[in-house]
C-alpha cells in the first residue's frame, strides 16, 4: 500500500525520469550571419590527406539513471567538445564609409553598434575587423568554419580554448556551401570527432558552441534539439541541406560546431532566420557529412570538384503532376538538356521526370542536385525516369561541373491580358534587342505578367519564350493564339518556356 501511495504522489517524476532516460538512449524572412568573407582558393601549402580524429567521446555511453546523472551527461559533452572550439578573427582593409563590426546585421544597425563618437561617416581607408567561430577537426591544426566568416580577409587568426592566439592560413573556401578551411600550427590542439549527420533524427538533442556577439562571450554553450533536416531553398548557399535547430545561435556563432549527445560534430552553424537580427529559435547548420567532403577536397585538391549531369531540373508540384498525368507530385522534372553533356549523351530529354538515382528514390530537385554534386566527376550512375508515363532507365558517367552557371531574371512586368494573367506576342527583332535575347531564340515571347495572377505566382515572367502549351509545341504566334483561345477560366495551363537558355515548366489554373 505504501508503494502504491508513493506512485500516486509522484506520477510526474516517474514520467519525467522515463522520458529523460529514454531520450539519452535514443541518442545511440531575413538571415543574419556572423563575420565576413575569402577568395575561393588559398595560398597555403596543402598537406595531403586530412588525419581526422577517430576516438570516441567519453560521454557516448554515459549512464543516465537520475536527473543528476542526466545533467552530468550534458556537462561532460560540453567539457569534451569546448576545447576544440576556437574564436576566429579577421581583418580586411576597406575604403569608404564606416560600418560597425556587426555589419552582417545590415546597415540599419550601424548607429546602434558604432562606438560613441564614431557614427557612420566617410573615410579614405580603414581596417575592418570581423569575428566568428571555428572547430578544430584534425590534430595538426585544420579548422572548419564558414566561408562568410573569412571571405575577403587579408589576415586571419584564432584564439584557442587555453587563450593562445595563433595566426591562421586560409587553405580554401567553398562559397557554394558557405564552408571554409583554415589551418594553424600549434601544440596540444584537441580535434573534435566528426559524426555521421545522416544518422541524425528530428527531436535528437544537440548543443551549439561558439562566440556569439563578441569575444567576451567566447565558447558559449547552448542546448536544443534537431528541429528539421534537409532544409533547402533558404537562400543562404547554392547547395543547401541544412540541419535546423532551436539551440540558441546568434551572430558570432557562425562556423562553430553543432554537437550531438555523443560529443560528435554533426554540423557547422551557419545562420539564423530572424525578423530582428537576434535569436528566434530557428538556426541552420551545414551537415557534417557535407562539410567533411568539402574539407577533404579543399585539403587534397585545393578546390571542390562536383559531379555534373548536364540538365536543369525543377520540382514537380501538384499542377505539373496533373498536367503530365503523374500519380503524385514527386521526382525532378528535366528542363534544359545541355548539348554535349552526360545527360544528352545518355538520351535524357526535356520533360523526363527523374524518379530514381542510383537505386534511391528522388523526392525533389534539391536532394537530387545535392546527391549529384556530392559525387566525383567520372562516377557511373543509374537514373530511373518517366517519359510520357513510361518507366525508363539510363546509365551514364557524371561530368565535371562547370565553374560558372547561367543565371538571371527577366525584366519587370507590365499590364497583361486579364484572361490569361499574361500577354505574349510574336518575337520581333526590336523586342529581342530590348530583352537582350537572340531574334532566333523563339517565336512567341511573354511581354507582360500581372503580379496578381496565377501565372505570376507560378513564376512566369516577361521575356520568357513560350515553346509549348499543354505539351504541344508552339510553332508560330498564330498557333499559340489558337492554343490559348480554347482554354477556359479555371482550366489548367501547362507551359514550357525558355529563359536565358534554360527550359522551365510552369503549370497554373487560369
Amino acid at each position: 500500500m505504501k508503494n502504491m501511495n508513493t506512485a500516486k504522489r509522484n506520477p510526474i517524476l516517474l514520467v519525467l525520469a522515463g522520458i529523460l532516460v529514454g531520450a539519452l538512449f535514443f541518442s545511440n524572412l531575413e538571415f543574419s550571419f556572423s563575420g565576413f568573407n575569402s577568395p575561393e582558393g588559398g595560398s597555403a601549402a596543402l598537406s595531403g590527406k586530412p588525419n581526422y580524429a577517430q576516438a570516441k567521446s567519453e560521454s557516448e555511453n554515459f549512464p543516465a539513471l537520475s536527473l543528476k546523472s542526466f545533467n552530468e551527461a550534458f556537462v561532460q559533452i560540453a567539457e569534451s567538445a569546448t576545447p576544440s572550439v576556437v574564436t576566429v578573427y579577421t581583418e580586411k582593409k576597406v575604403s569608404g564609409r564606416f560600418t560597425s563590426p556587426f555589419d552582417f546585421f545590415g546597415h540599419q544597425f550601424d548607429d546602434f553598434f558604432a562606438p560613441p563618437g564614431m557614427r557612420p561617416r566617410e573615410e579614405n581607408s580603414r581596417v575592418q575587423k570581423g569575428m566568428g567561430s571555428g572547430v578544430i577537426v584534425t590534430g595538426d591544426g585544420y579548422i572548419l568554419t564558414n566561408n562568410h566568416v573569412v571571405e575577403g580577409a587579408d589576415t586571419v587568426s584564432i584564439r584557442t580554448f587555453d587563450n593562445r592566439k595563433l595566426t591562421a592560413e586560409i587553405i580554401g573556401t567553398d562559397p557554394k556551401t558557405d564552408l571554409a578551411v583554415i589551418k594553424v600550427t600549434g601544440l596540444n590542439l584537441k580535434p573534435l570527432v566528426i559524426g555521421d549527420s545522416d544518422r541524425l533524427r528530428v527531436g535528437e538533442w544537440v548543443i551549439a558552441i561558439g562566440s556569439p556577439l563578441g569575444e567576451n562571450l567566447a565558447r558559449t554553450v547552448t542546448q536544443g534539439i534537431v528541429s528539421a533536416k534537409g532544409r533547402a531553398n533558404v537562400g543562404l548557399a547554392d547547395y543547401e541541406d541544412f540541419i535546423q535547430t532551436d539551440a540558441a545561435i546568434n551572430p558570432g556563432n557562425s562556423g562553430g560546431p553543432l554537437v550531438n549527445i555523443q560529443g560528435e560534430l554533426v554540423g557547422i552553424n551557419t545562420a539564423i532566420a530572424s525578423r530582428t537580427g537576434g535569436f528566434e529559435g530557428i538556426g541552420f547548420a551545414v551537415p557534417s557529412n557535407m562539410a567533411r567532403k568539402v574539407m577533404t577536397s579543399l585539403i587534397e585538391n585545393g578546390t571542390v570538384t562536383r559531379g555534373y549531369l548536364g540538365v536543369s531540373i525543377q520540382d514537380v508540384d501538384e499542377n505539373i503532376a496533373k498536367a503530365m498525368g503523374l500519380e503524385k507530385p514527386e521526382g525532378a522534372l528535366v528542363g534544359t538538356v545541355v548539348a554535349g553533356g552526360p545527360a544528352a549523351g545518355a538520351g535524357l530529354k526535356t520533360g523526363d521526370v527523374i524518379v530514381g538515382f542510383n537505386g534511391k528514390k528522388v523526392s525533389g530537385s534539391v536532394p537530387l542536385r545535392n546527391r549529384i554534386a556530392a559525387l566525383a566527376p567520372g562516377t557511373s550512375v543509374k537514373i530511373d525516369l518517366l517519359r510520357d508515363g513510361k518507366p525508363l532507365q539510363r546509365s551514364l558517367r557524371l561530368g565535371l561541373q562547370p565553374s560558372a552557371e547561367a543565371a538571371g531574371e527577366a525584366a519587370s512586368a507590365q499590364p497583361a491580358n486579364s484572361s490569361l494573367g499574361f500577354s505574349a506576342s510574336a518575337l520581333s527583332a526590336e523586342q529581342a534587342r530590348s530583352l537582350g535575347i537572340s531574334p532566333t531564340a523563339g517565336k512567341v515571347v511573354v511581354t507582360a505578367v500581372s503580379e496578381s495572377s496565377n501565372a505570376w505566382r507560378a513564376g512566369l515572367r516577361r521575356g520568357d519564350l513560350i515553346l509549348a502549351i499543354n505539351r504541344k509545341p508552339v510553332e508560330s504566334f498564330a498557333g499559340y493564339s489558337a492554343s490559348v483561345s480554347g482554354i477556359k477560366k479555371g482550366e489548367l495551363l501547362f507551359l514550357l518556356v525558355e529563359r536565358r537558355g534554360n527550359k522551365i515548366y510552369f503549370a497554373f489554373n487560369l
